[in-house]
């Protein structure tokens, strides 16, 4: 367990700092109205009961005695107040810091379902972080001890009987924090299996569809669900029986109290009014630090949410240099690469070099590290040995924007917005004209105009509409808007001879460098260099 309070969010959220210190400034003023409450109580119904009717005054210790009730609403007011404002600052800062890290490594990593899940469910979790946990932790911090000193003054042999009996109940918390945070971390886990299951099942449907194979995942759809229903009662059954442990705890502590100031009280060791007064403020002391223990139930998921998201943050590579792209070649000097958790390593020791006006073609077989290759190309990945170099400078002295801006990228799984496909070409060179945008696709072998309308994800193309649209905005990048490189990952896949002929003669017309991932034999016959990648 990290600690009560989870370092990261404290070290890169500055809201959380400052919700803290409110916290702690809230409960402090709490504890001075509790003590002023006790005080009121104890003395006026001391007083009634030696007189034996209303004492005198006691209009003005009900007025004061509202008026504490009500700053204490004003408090818990202003504290839940913070406490959103707070959850909804550090989750937004999450939320970019996230979406950051997957714009700068856009292959690899968590998968969109996990990433979908953890930004949205699972930092909503934060809200009992945030609303619930660190109020009362701040309370836990200030309450007991103020309490505790009130209590000391007014009768020393109580404030004793608590200072021993009040630490058990962290101990206990910290020990059944550590099965929480397990049977919480393991949920998570189940939940986001569950989810890239159920994202993949809908990814793959139309293949199962085709095979009449759909039906038959409803089986392992089930199972994932049993699955996450038991660890989630698992978590709940631990939850509940922490707060009933914590619970009994506290409330034989406040019994062992209340036994002895009565005892005390019947042989006349104590006065009534003391005694009263320590037994209203007691409970008081053990119930900010007992509720802290209840409440770790409800951060728990916010928690684990906000650790998978550091996770994510963390992943992406350092931002590079400061220095501007210069002119040269793009050069791979043995570099290698292994993905987190892997054994093998996804490229060891390739080297290349691609000149401007070059073609080099990269084949070897599916998985054998060629993606990767142009990831760390783009300088998505940071090798762990070898380098990158453009132009006889290292990639990672050079700041990464201004090297893509020379690059056009084409990934196996180009991203397309919701508009038109003029739309989506366009976006390779923003205010491109109509005659610009209907060049580029026919130079990439499309049968198709630019006002085909196109849906969120490319809804409405086929696999190979899809390149042909994510080729002819690389096209019109290069020709307008200056880039120099072009680095294409299966660009023809899914082509026929004849458009797949069009579009290598409209790549090599361009003059610039590319990079080509292909396994089709007309990719290779036309390259100038062919670099062969082992698995």
């Amino acid at each position: 367990m990290a600690g009560p309070i989870h370092p990261r969010l404290l070290k890169r959220a500055k809201a959380t700092r400052v919700f803290l210190v409110a916290s702690v400034v809230v409960g402090v003023a709490t504890a001075a109205l509790l003590i002023v409450q006790a005080r009121l109580l104890a003395d006026w119904i001391t007083m009634a009961f030696e007189t034996r009717t209303f004492p005198p005054g006691w209009q003005v210790a009900l007025i004061a005695l509202l008026a504490v009730f009500a700053g204490r609403g004003v408090l818990a007011w202003l504290s839940s107040l913070l406490a959103h404002r707070s959850a909804a600052s550090v989750k937004s800062d999450l939320r970019r810091d996230v979406l950051r890290a997957r714009l700068a490594t856009p292959v690899g990593g968590a998968s969109s379902a996990s990433l979908v899940r953890t930004v949205t469910q699972g930092l909503d979790s934060l809200d009992g972080y945030f609303s619930k946990y660190l109020p009362q932790l701040g309370l836990a911090a200030t309450v007991p001890f103020l309490v505790g000193g009130a209590i000391l003054i007014a009768d020393w042999q109580s404030a004793i009987i608590i200072a021993f009996t009040l630490p058990l109940i962290p101990v206990f918390m910290a020990l059944i924090g550590w099965t929480t945070e397990k049977a919480t971390r393991h949920s998570f886990a189940v939940a986001d299996r569950l989810a890239n299951h159920f994202a993949d099942l809908i990814a793959g449907l139309p293949t199962l569809q085709a095979f009449a194979r759909a039906r038959a995942q409803r089986k392992g759809v089930e199972l994932s669900e049993e699955r996450y229903r038991e660890a989630t009662m698992k978590t709940l059954y631990v939850s509940f029986l922490s707060s009933f442990a914590l619970e009994l705890l506290a409330t034989l502590s406040v019994a062992i109290v209340a036994v002895t100031v009565g005892f005390r009280l019947v042989y006349g060791d104590v006065t009534f009014g003391t005694a009263l007064f320590v037994l209203i403020l007691a409970p008081e002391a053990f119930l900010p630090v007992r509720q802290v223990g209840v409440h770790f139930h409800d951060s728990a998921d916010g928690v684990a949410a906000a650790d998978a998201a550091f996770e994510i943050i963390d992943a992406a590579p350092e931002a590079g240099g400061t220095l501007p792209a210069p002119d040269g070649p793009l050069r791979l000097e043995s570099v290698g690469y292994r993905y987190p958790g892997s054994e093998a390593a996804a490229v060891e020791r390739l080297s290349l070099e691609v000149t401007p006006g070059e073609v080099v073609a990269l084949s070897g077989a599916s998985g054998g590290g060629k993606s990767t290759a142009l990831a760390m190309a783009m300088g998505f990945l940071t090798p762990e040995s070898g380098g990158v170099t453009v132009g006889g400078q290292p990639l990672a002295e050079t700041d990464l924007a201004s090297w893509r801006r020379r690059v056009a990228w084409v990934a196996q799984e180009p991203g397309l917005i919701n508009g038109t496909v003029g739309d989506n070409v366009a976006l390779g060179h923003p205010g491109a004209g109509a005659d610009l945008v209907a060049r580029a696709l026919r130079d990439a072998g499309a049968d198709f105009g630019p006002d085909k309308p196109v849906g969120d994800d490319g809804e409405g193309l086929s696999v190979g509409e899809r390149r042909r649209v994510a080729l002819a905005r690389a096209l019109l990048r290069i020709r307008e808007g200056g880039a120099r490189f072009l680095i294409l990952d299966e660009p023809t896949a899914g082509l026929d001879a004849d458009t797949e002929a069009e579009v290598i003669r409209a790549v090599r017309a361009t003059g610039a460098g590319a990079l080509i991932v292909s396994h089709r034999p007309a990719v290779l016959e036309a390259a100038d260099r062919i670099v062969e990648v082992a698995a």
